[in-house]
């Protein structure tokens, strides 16, 4: 049940609706999601969390005015978000996703290529964000491999120690982390990575396409840094086609040392999960540091 204070910030930002068509729906571990239609049939979805979480909401509200600014891919229109009561919301536009066709997945291919050229002169954000209900950290950067360094994967190692994932077996997680944090340079020998916008959580659970030749993305968690690690995470848990890919490199082929970057970049995602949801991600943390560091 919602309160009525959300029913009545909801009422006034779509101009009404019937508070008994909100209908529960799946699709998120961290946050309760709706769907509902105003009176004149325009159709939203409804994201709810303790009020604690209102700075996550307001921080992926900004995030989806980024990437609707860069003109590219399509991202949900955002109407509002607040705290109502006990409860931080964030209302925007409903998508009725159809299972994506080959061209969606060409088409989205090519418009991301477009929002990657989007980009700033340094590495980071406006504010933080989160990754999942992971805070990640943006402050600015003139520097990628001290961004990557401090920010991403030296933040993960450090909460993987926290949380009493320090050794897999007997080896030790931080001593191969350390390591590896020291040999970074060697992934950027002759390449220099731009700023470009990332969407920062580019898995297949946060894309679809809407008449199923149209793509969007949503849930995401914005930064400007290596095109690569967008890339890099489309690959880590599948749902993009080889068509993708194509498309990709047809408007903006990727560098020469994208396979070697590619783990790396998803190192900090595998980490995040080992922090997320437990020692399931141990073993395949350990295995992607062995490779990064042989």
């Amino acid at each position: 049940m919602l309160p009525p204070e959300l029913i009545h910030e909801i009422t006034a930002s779509v101009g009404g609706l019937d508070a008994a068509a909100i209908q529960p729906i799946g699709g998120g571990s961290i946050n309760r999601s709706y769907r509902f239609s105003a009176r004149d049939g325009s159709t939203y979805f409804l994201k709810t969390n303790d009020a604690l979480a209102a700075d996550m909401f307001e921080a992926e509200r900004a995030g989806l005015l980024e990437l609707e600014q860069a003109n590219a891919v399509r991202v949900p229109r955002v109407l509002a978000t607040g705290v109502a009561g006990d409860m931080a919301y964030l209302l925007m536009e409903y998508f009725d996703l159809l299972r994506p066709t080959r061209a969606a997945g060409a088409n989205l291919g090519v418009l991301l290529a477009a929002q990657h050229r989007c980009t700033n002169s340094r590495f980071g954000w406006t504010r933080d964000n989160t990754i999942g209900s992971t805070k990640q950290l943006n402050a600015w950067d003139d520097d990628w491999i001290g961004f990557l360094r401090e920010k991403r994967l030296g933040y993960q190692l450090d909460l993987a120690v926290a949380n009493g994932f320090e050794v897999d077996g007997r080896r030790s997680i931080l001593d191969r982390g350390k390591m590896l944090l020291l040999r970074l340079p060697d992934f950027f020998v002759d390449y220099e990575p731009a700023p470009s916008l990332l969407h920062g959580d580019l898995w297949g659970g946060n894309w679809g396409a809407i008449g199923g030749d149209e793509p969007v993305i949503f849930d995401p968690a914005v930064y400007y840094g290596d095109r690569e690690a967008d890339i890099a995470m489309t690959r880590l848990f599948g749902g993009f086609g080889p068509g993708f890919y194509d498309a990709y490199n047809d408007a903006w082929p990727l560098d020469a040392g994208f396979e070697r970057r590619c783990a790396l970049y998803n190192l900090y995602h595998v980490l995040n999960h080992l922090n997320l949801f437990g020692g399931g991600y141990l073993t395949q943390v350990s295995d992607i540091l062995d490779r990064l560091i042989a």
